[in-house]
């Protein structure tokens, strides 16, 4: 590290305790570093990810010693209540954090990266080529939770909403921070299917995450898997929505009272009902007026993920209609090896009963 560049990590390391300006973009397990950037209050509150598409070119940013890093981050004194939206993927997360952010008492925190990291490292405890062991990981985890924890001067509450595979490590987040309350995302397996193979990068994606997805399911006890390459979209979309149901259930049982469902089409149909339920579940503070206007809000006459493009649940519905139209095949098959699925296993055929009652 070159002398302009140590001094720029030792001054981002000593406000890391103090100002949520600076955050742990990322951590190197192998180099045992830690990547510190600057980004401000205001880039939290217009990112949809917090990951390397917030870092601008020139932003001042420095890898320092993760000890170091760590030892800074247990040193954070002011902290907020700090709660969380997990959900399976596709399924409405972003605008539901962007309508909780019009409280005005709620820090938004959508998909760090350094939580996607740390649920790699939760999959690698135990196993020979973890780089970790149990104490390290406690410290690294409950490091980035009181930095998480910080917000700004109008903060009451922090939520954060994680990265859909995180879903996965929502208990041990929940055991780890015991005073944190979570809602759960998802829809039923129709609609998320359709969802899914009605994305433009909806191969991409379903092919790019298969291999995570996948393994999940054998650890959670399916012998029957064919291997990945022989699934077509529609299996691909059906599989992802299977293991992903599967660790909200999981969390759910886990996370007991502080734990609510939230199926994205039931909060589409009574957008005020849904998102008063959900403040009331966090304890987020909010004017009187808050949830009469949540109907009316702006939010929802935007693509949450990219606020520049106009959406609404009405183009919703009608481009999942095309979709039905047009991958009506996939769709087939995708109900079809549920079925199969669960005829051949029944934990499989209890997750699926589950979620349709």
């Amino acid at each position: 590290m070159s002398g302009n560049a140590n001094a720029a990590g030792e001054e981002l390391l000593q406000r890391l305790s103090g100002s949520v300006d600076v955050a742990v973009q990322a951590f190197d397990l192998v180099r045992d570093k830690a990547l510190l950037v600057e980004l401000g209050a205001a880039t939290y509150r217009r990112a949809s990810f917090l990951d390397e598409r917030i870092l601008k070119q020139g932003a001042k940013g420095a890898w320092m010693e993760l000890g170091r890093v760590m030892e800074a981050a247990h040193s954070v004194k002011l902290q907020h209540p700090l709660h969380f939206i997990f959900h399976t993927g596709h399924v409405g997360s972003t605008l539901v954090s962007r309508l909780l952010d019009e409280t005005g008492t709620v820090f938004p925190l959508r998909e760090p990266a350094a939580l996607r990291q740390l649920a790699e490292t939760y999959d690698a405890g135990g196993r020979v080529d973890s780089l970790i062991n149990a104490r390290g990981f406690g410290i690294l985890l409950g490091g980035l939770l009181k930095l998480w924890s910080r917000g700004d001067a109008a903060t009451k509450a922090v939520v954060l909403k994680a990265t859909s595979s995180v879903g996965r490590m929502a208990p041990a987040l929940l055991a780890q921070q015991t005073t944190a309350r979570a809602i759960y995302i998802n829809l039923r397996a129709e609609p998320y299917i359709v969802t899914l193979l009605a994305g433009a990068n909806a191969a991409l994606d379903l092919r790019g995450h298969g291999a995570e997805r996948f393994r999940r399911l054998v650890n959670y006890g399916v012998a029957e898997l064919q291997p990945l390459h022989q699934h077509s979209r529609g299996e691909l979309a059906a599989a992802s929505w299977l293991v992903e149901t599967w660790s909200q259930q999981k969390a759910l049982d886990a996370g007991g009272a502080r734990m609510i469902a939230v199926d994205f089409d039931t909060l589409l149909g009574d957008t005020g009902g849904e998102i008063g339920r959900i403040v009331l579940h966090l304890g987020l503070p909010h004017t009187s007026n808050y949830l009469a206007n949540v109907p009316l809000s702006p939010v929802l006459t935007r693509y949450a993920k990219a606020p520049e493009h106009a959406y609404s649940p009405a183009l919703r519905a009608q481009l999942l209609n095309e979709a039905r139209t047009r991958e009506a095949e996939e769709i087939a098959k995708g109900l079809a090896w549920l079925d199969r699925m669960a005829a051949a296993n029944a934990a499989v055929a209890a997750v699926c009963a589950r979620a349709a009652s």
